[in-house]
Order: C-alpha cells, then sequence, then structure tokens
C-alpha cells in the first residue's frame, strides 16, 4: 500500500548516513538571538555574513557554526586575508603545557 513511500524513507536514511555524497553550493540562513539577526550566506564557494566582525576577519561564529554542522557537504575554507589586531599569546594553564 504505502511501499513506494517506505522505499523512499529507506534511501533517505541511506542518503543520511553518507553526508560524503551531498555537496552544497549555495545556502542561506538566518541567525536570531535576543535582540540581533544575522544573514549568512554560502555562494559559490564564498561565505559570507552581515556581522560586524566578519568584515574585518572574513569569518565569523555564525559562518564557523554552519560549517561545523554541515561539515564535509560544505568545503573548509581559509581566511583569505590575516586578520589585524594584537598578537596572541599562549597562557600557561595550571595542568597544561603551552
Amino acid at each position: 500500500m504505502y511501499s513506494s513511500l517506505i522505499g523512499k524513507i529507506e534511501k533517505a536514511l541511506r542518503y543520511a548516513m553518507e553526508p560524503h555524497q551531498v555537496s552544497i553550493h549555495q545556502l542561506l540562513a538566518t541567525f536570531r538571538r535576543d535582540h540581533s539577526e544575522y544573514d549568512v550566506a554560502y555562494v559559490d564557494g564564498k561565505w559570507q555574513c552581515t556581522c560586524a566582525f566578519f568584515e574585518g576577519y572574513t569569518t565569523c561564529s555564525h559562518t564557523m557554526a554552519l560549517q561545523r554542522t554541515l561539515g564535509m557537504m560544505v568545503p573548509e575554507e581559509l581566511p583569505t586575508r590575516v586578520p589585524p589586531g594584537p598578537a596572541v599569546h599562549k597562557k600557561s594553564c595550571s595542568g597544561l603545557q603551552s
């Protein structure tokens, strides 16, 4: 009776188990927080975000969250330029080697 639908559900489960078979080429998303909203896009292999941090660093928490969520379906992109700002210094924490 519903055998064709059952077959599609089984196929969907197989697809879900093989995310390396999927490539995302274009994506639009919106991050909503208490008092802010940011639009994120992935188009032609490039990330874009409307947050202020992205303007200076060409990456942000919003794009990184989507990269982490989507995994290998979206190629990892390195920042196109070195971000400005102070040098980062390693701090020693108890129990950790620096």
